[in-house]
């Protein structure tokens, strides 16, 4: 992780090209070292998320969603939703992650799984999750910054 300003290695957020190639699961995997060394400088730790984590939420999830091997959703050149997986979306002191597909795809079936899942990973990387049923019975996870002391 050259610059966590946003310059360099971008993970997937989902709304986006389907991510792929050798070079991109290098650049993957050395991003995400960078995070693990950065953390451990900063906070002692590997389990805890580093103080430009929390200023960049969005893409310190997507990091470690896409380093743990979960499958980002992907859009096509014309914006259409083409496969399934994960979608990380800024909020306002949190990030909401989601697992949206193309019609048909069965996401919404798989959704309460893949979330539990993502949560697991998220949590063991010192993020707080909640999993919520939202609008139309879909499910999404809301990640936030861990509390102190817990």
């Amino acid at each position: 992780m050259a610059d966590p300003q946003g310059q360099g290695f971008e993970p997937a957020t989902g709304d986006g090209p389907e991510p792929s190639g050798a070079a991109r699961a290098a650049e993957l995997r050395t991003a995400y070292e960078g995070l693990l060394q950065i953390r451990r400088l900063l906070t002692g730790s590997a389990a805890a998320p580093a103080p430009w984590e929390l200023r960049a939420m969005p893409r310190a999830v997507a990091l470690v969603l896409e380093a743990a091997g979960f499958p980002p959703s992907a859009v096509d050149a014309g914006g259409r939703r083409c496969r399934a997986g994960y979608r990380v979306a800024a909020g306002p002191d949190r990030v909401e992650v989601t697992w949206p597909g193309p019609p048909g795809s069965g996401a919404a079936g798989e959704e309460r799984e893949r979330l539990a899942a993502c949560a697991a990973e998220l949590e063991r990387h010192g993020w707080d999750c909640l999993l919520y049923r939202g609008p139309r019975g879909r499910r999404f996870l809301e990640v936030g910054a861990p509390h102190p002391g817990g």
